[in-house]
């Protein structure tokens, strides 16, 4: 069954996590993904532990590599241009993650590159986006959190913001606008026939994720709010709170219904009146933390399981990835490996009835790159592929 990309063809320039992911994503729905790495720069996930048994491929790169084409070129040298041109002639889709102006400095911008594919889509994936004070700066995943403000409400008063363990701005704004960004204009493309640009920043991203609620308010109010001040942010009784095991649980019944039937199985039928608001968190909260603190967590969990209060277990990677929710929705799948052999990986979370994902196979070492077998493809023989080669084109 084909996927429901098929046909689409996309060059990756990209590095580290936002760009990979989206290809990744969009490899697994169809498209016919080439990701263009240095023979000698080694990505910095190339290098996290653990690695794949019998190979020097990491386990992150196996999984954001999955399912694409590998090809090594020296971008530095000017024939790469070459070959990149010819590549366009297939392929018409380019995601790149260098910093503005780099691929202009290559004559592999989308400027230049439209010249010879007026088609083409180029999705410019960056921190804080191809214009703007900040469009040179260096930044990593917190530094686009901080700079959006969402750090400046989130954590506690005590603690200060949250250092998440998930890249939330790279992967949920930078991977995943990428890829509403570029399947928007293949849309756009098919309706006009005419290719674009497309800027994607990280921070701006993760600024319109402030649409709700706190962002939205201010437009209105003009007043900042801080951390522990609101609905959502600790400043009622949605929250996480620690059991008797050193667990937690988290609570997110904001509806009055929800919040009724959590307090009757805490043994607190009275805190129901006047529902879940900042003011009644500030006068019951500490009790209720109190209270959750004198049971384990699987003995909450056996008194919420039918209560349906909103109330679940903050549960370790073990327990999700071993346990019935990823199994019934068959959030883990096995892929074929560089070396034959069974890998387990995360799926692709979108659930099609027709076109489902694919997982051919997981990412490969550049020692196993396609890089010949693409050459080849454009019509250079095994003698010129081999001088290209011992010339430095595709280190």
């Amino acid at each position: 069954m084909a996927g429901a990309l098929e046909g689409l063809k996309i060059l990756d320039f990209s590095t580290l996590v936002p760009g990979p992911y989206a290809t990744m994503c969009l490899a697994d729905m169809g498209a016919d993904v080439l990701r263009i790495k240095s023979g000698t720069r080694p990505d910095v996930v190339d290098f996290l532990p653990p690695f794949l048994p019998g190979t020097e491929l990491s386990s992150v790169s196996a999984q954001l590599s999955r399912n694409k084409q590998l090809m090594t070129l020296n971008l530095k040298d000017s024939r790469a241009q070459e070959v990149i041109h010819q590549l366009l002639g297939e392929y018409d889709i380019i995601i790149e993650q260098f910093r503005p102006g780099v691929m202009a400095k290559l004559n592999l911008d989308y400027e230049s590159l439209k010249e010879v594919n007026p088609r083409l889509i180029y999705c410019s994936l960056t921190g804080y986006g191809q214009t703007g004070p900040m469009r040179n700066r260096a930044g990593h995943d917190l530094n686009y959190i901080a700079m959006s403000g969402v750090a400046s409400y989130s954590g506690k008063k005590e603690s200060g913001p949250p250092l998440l363990g998930v890249q939330i701005g790279d992967i949920a704004s930078g991977s995943n606008n990428a890829i509403i960004g570029i399947l928007s204009a293949v849309i756009y493309r098919e309706r006009t026939g005419k290719g674009q640009h497309i800027d994607v920043s990280m921070t701006d991203g993760l600024i319109a994720f402030n649409s709700f609620m706190q962002g939205a308010a201010y437009l209105v109010d003009g007043k900042d709010v801080g951390m522990e001040e609101n609905l959502v942010n600790g400043g009622s009784l949605y929250d996480y709170y620690e059991t008797l095991d050193g667990r937690y649980l988290s609570f997110g019944g904001v509806e009055p219904q929800f919040f009724k039937r959590f307090c009757q199985t805490i043994g607190r039928p009275d805190f129901a009146t006047g529902g879940v608001t900042p003011k009644k968190g500030a006068a019951i909260k500490e009790e209720i933390r109190q209270i959750i603190r004198t049971r384990t967590l699987e003995d909450w969990m056996n008194l919420f399981n039918d209560a349906d209060a909103c109330v679940e277990p903050v549960l370790k990677l073990s327990e999700v990835l071993d346990g019935p929710l990823v199994r019934e929705r068959g959030m883990v799948v096995e892929v074929s490996g560089p070396n034959g052999n069974k890998i387990k990986q995360i799926a692709n979370p979108i659930k099609f009835s027709e076109s489902l994902p694919v997982y051919r196979h997981t990412g490969i070492p550049l020692s196993q790159a396609n890089t010949e077998a693409i050459m080849k493809s454009l019509g250079y023989s095994q003698a010129k592929i081999e001088e290209l080669a011992n010339t430095g084109l595709f280190s």
